[in-house]
C-alpha cells in the first residue's frame, strides 16, 4: 500500500484534480454539474477545506467510475492501492 500524500493527520483528502486530469482534462465545472453542486464547492473539495457527506463523495465517484476510497482518503492513515 501506498502511504497517504502528506496532509493533516486525520483530515479527508481526495484525488479529485487528479481524476479530472485523468478523465481527458475533465472542468470544475463539468465535475459540478455532473454530481449537482457548484463548481465553487469543487474548489473547496479539491482544495481540502470542505469535507464532503457521504451521498456527495459516492456521486463524486460515480462520476469517475471508481470507488469512495479510490476518491478519498484520511491523511496519515495508509491510502488505499486501487490496482485489483
Amino acid at each position: 500500500m501506498k502511504a497517504a500524500p502528506p496532509g493533516e493527520p486525520g483530515k479527508v483528502g481526495n484525488r479529485i484534480r487528479r481524476l479530472r486530469l485523468e478523465r481527458g482534462e475533465m472542468t470544475q465545472e463539468a465535475l459540478a454539474h455532473a454530481v449537482g453542486i457548484t463548481r465553487q464547492t469543487v474548489i473547496a473539495l479539491e482544495a481540502e477545506r470542505y469535507a464532503p457527506s457521504l451521498d456527495l463523495a459516492m456521486r463524486i465517484a460515480d462520476a469517475f467510475g471508481c470507488r469512495v476510497d479510490d476518491v478519498f482518503f484520511r491523511h496519515g492513515t495508509p491510502a488505499h492501492d486501487p490496482s485489483p
